[in-house]
This record gives structure tokens, C-alpha cells and sequence, in this order.
């Protein structure tokens, strides 16, 4: 009997040990949901805020660098919502460089995080019972993880916090994941942030059609037709996107090159 419950202890405290991280962070997001502080990452909250944020920066300059770091951890580590606009804050309150390489570093841990957290979990399970076709894409995200990596992280048509799940179910190693991580955010990144930079010209004119549009439309039915807000997507123009795949493109060509070399061989 005691040798029995010798066993069932380890068991008990191995599993703990695998899933508490994941239980402690999926309660934090919901918690951070269910109170709603993912709302203050918006258009509207920044806008009605943006003196007192600036007057903080300048008065605290090193706290305000520490308080946005912690923040962007905190939202890629949870998968909220917000990232892109966050960043485009990050520059317009710290300046585009210094907000570029805090935002890539801040995103590389937080996504680091969930990684981590989501290979400990599920990574290795999902592994073990994998299908033939799954297996084989497991193999090659092994082999190549970097290339398809930076591919992922570059191209603008992948959510963020899905590339910092798949890579862990597949088996990325982790130091793969960050180096792919750490490079393939920075050109997005710095575009972003770089935009930030002209934030106030953004929110003038938001401000301006948003009344624009309440003078005219008003409310229709109680409901309000009017909305201010900012979809980063709509930032990008169709050069930036062009580039950003051909940069993925680019990251592509070991893989490609290698396959080539098995063939002819």
C-alpha cells in the first residue's frame, strides 16, 4: 500500500508540475477578459489619454520603458487582442527606434512564455499520438523549423499567437523558436512603431470623422452607427505586404534548396 502511494505521489506531483503554468495562465486571461483591461487597448482610451501618457513618459522615463515592457509580455503571453496598436503607441510614447527594440524584445519573451507553456502541456502528448501526415509535418518543422520560422513571422497573414502555439506542438526546439521569433518580428515591428511616430496625425483624423460622421448619421435605432477606432491592418499599405512576403520568401530558400539537393541526389 505505501509503496503504492509512493507511486501515485510522483504521478501527482509530475502532473502538476506539467499543467499548473497552463491553468495559472489560462486563469489570468480570463480574469483579465471577464474585467475587461483588454478594452483599454484601444483607439478611443489611448486618444482621451494621450497628454496624460506623454506627460508620464517625460516625468518617468525608465518606468514608463519598464510599464510597456511588462504590458506587451503580459498581452503576447495571454494571446489578447491589441498587439499591433500597442506597438504603434510604444512609438508614438517612447519614439520608433527605442519602441522597436523594447516591443522585439518584450515579444520574443512573452511568446517565449506561451511556448514554453504549450510544449510542456500538450507538446509532447500530441507528439506521441500523432497520425502519419501530422508526424511527417512535425519532421520537417524539426528539420527546418528556423526557415519556416521566420516565414511565418514575417508574412503579416498569420496571427501571432498562433505561431507561438503550432511550433510547440510540433516540436520546435526551443532556442529555434526564439532566434526565429526574435528576427522574424523585427521588420514588423519597426514598421509599426515607425507609425506610431505619427500617431497624432492618425488620431486627428479619426477624431474628425468620427464627428463628421455624428453629425450626419447619428444613431440609428438607439445604436451607435459611429465608431473610433484604429485597425492596424489598414496601416499596412500593399507595398509593406509585398515586402514582407518577399523577406518570408526569402527565408524559404534553405528549405527549398535542400529539397533540390535530396531530390537530385
Amino acid at each position: 500500500m505505501s509503496n503504492g502511494m509512493e507511486e501515485l505521489e510522483p504521478n501527482w506531483r509530475d502532473k502538476a508540475k506539467k499543467y499548473l503554468p497552463l491553468i495559472l495562465l489560462v486563469l489570468v486571461a480570463v480574469l483579465v477578459v471577464q474585467q475587461g483591461w483588454y478594452k483599454y487597448l484601444t483607439l478611443e482610451h489611448i486618444a482621451a489619454n494621450r497628454d496624460m501618457l506623454r506627460e508620464f513618459v517625460t516625468n518617468n522615463f525608465l518606468m514608463a520603458i519598464l510599464g510597456y515592457a511588462a504590458i506587451y509580455i503580459a498581452v503576447v503571453a495571454l494571446s489578447l487582442p491589441g498587439g499591433a496598436l500597442l506597438t504603434i503607441t510604444g512609438g508614438f510614447l517612447l519614439g520608433w527606434l527605442l519602441a522597436g527594440v523594447v516591443t522585439v524584445l518584450a515579444a520574443t519573451i512573452g511568446a517565449t512564455i506561451i511556448f514554453a507553456i504549450a510544449k510542456t502541456s500538450f507538446g509532447e502528448a500530441l507528439q506521441a499520438r500523432a497520425g502519419p501526415w501530422l508526424d511527417k509535418l512535425a519532421r520537417g518543422f524539426r528539420e527546418d523549423g528556423l526557415s519556416y520560422l521566420l516565414f511565418l513571422r514575417l508574412v503579416p497573414a498569420f496571427p501571432f499567437w498562433l505561431v507561438n502555439l503550432a511550433p510547440a506542438l510540433l516540436g520546435v526546439k526551443l532556442s529555434t523558436f526564439v532566434i526565429g521569433t526574435f528576427v522574424g518580428i523585427i521588420p514588423g515591428t519597426f514598421a509599426f512603431s515607425f507609425l506610431g511616430a505619427g500617431l497624432d496625425s492618425i488620431i486627428d483624423a479619426q477624431q474628425k470623422a468620427f464627428q463628421e460622421c455624428q453629425k450626419t448619421q447619428g444613431t440609428t435605432g438607439g445604436k451607435e452607427v459611429c465608431s473610433f477606432s484604429l485597425d492596424p491592418g489598414s496601416l499596412l499599405t500593399k507595398e509593406l505586404i509585398i515586402a514582407f512576403v518577399a523577406l518570408g520568401l526569402v527565408a524559404l530558400i534553405p528549405v527549398v534548396l535542400k529539397r533540390m539537393k535530396r531530390k537530385s541526389a
